[in-house]
């Protein structure tokens, strides 16, 4: 089944919690989606997507770069963050200024006040593309949260414990939704399903997210 080309609207903006300081916020971004994917063209322009391949020599299905002080990279070395762009050896573009206060706004609304991104990871998805359950585990601040944007093509995002063997719940993700996790939930296992195929009126054959973090 292929997802509905206007299927991006939350059906009512609300909050919902989903665990111990984890929380979905419905719509939270649905007003500022073409403005969001104006400034992801604006970044992708100087530092384009890439498939990283993971330390095991696994090349990842999701497309990725990065805003921001700091990126993160992944190859056969490891995971890590760095403050230059390896295929260009430049500082990786500055995260655009709404894009920080969407993620300070939402990090506040979901009881996390103060919070001050410094990396914001930028994932494309196509249809067939999947993320695997993992932990983010390469911040040297845990006690700030992850606060991921979600726009495009719906998704099924998978939420567990800090217990791989854990069973995680499943959240239908529409554009303009932001999920927040810290504090309990900070290491809680995550990942997206793999992606349907379908058509949005913004993104056509693509789902975006922007993920922040504040990683030193």
């Amino acid at each position: 089944m292929t997802a509905d080309l206007f299927d991006d609207q939350s059906p009512e903006r609300m909050a919902q919690p989903m665990a111990p300081g984890a929380m979905l916020l419905h719509g939270f971004a649905l007003d500022m989606q073409a403005s969001l994917l104006a400034a992801f063209e604006e970044v992708i322009a100087q530092a384009p997507l890439r498939h990283l391949v993971t330390p095991g020599g696994y090349t990842m299905s999701v497309a990725m770069t990065n805003c921001g002080a700091l990126g993160w990279v992944s190859d056969r070395r490891g995971y890590r963050y760095q403050e230059t762009d390896p295929l260009s050896g430049q500082p990786w573009p500055q995260m655009p200024d709404a894009w920080r206060e969407l993620a300070v706004r939402a990090a506040t609304e979901a009881g996390y006040a103060d919070f001050k991104p410094d990396a914001c990871l930028v994932n494309s998805y196509q249809p067939g593309a999947k993320l695997s359950l993992h932990q983010d585990r390469d911040e040297a601040d845990m006690a700030a949260p992850i606060v991921s944007v979600s726009l495009g093509l719906p998704a099924t995002f998978l939420f567990g414990t800090e217990r791989r063997a854990d069973k995680p719940q499943r959240y239908r993700l529409l554009s303009g939704d932001v999920v927040v996790w810290g504090g309990a939930s900070r290491l809680a296992y995550h990942g997206i399903a793999q992606l349907p195929d379908g058509g949005h009126a913004l993104t056509a054959r693509r789902r975006i997210n922007l993920t922040f973090r504040k990683a030193v």
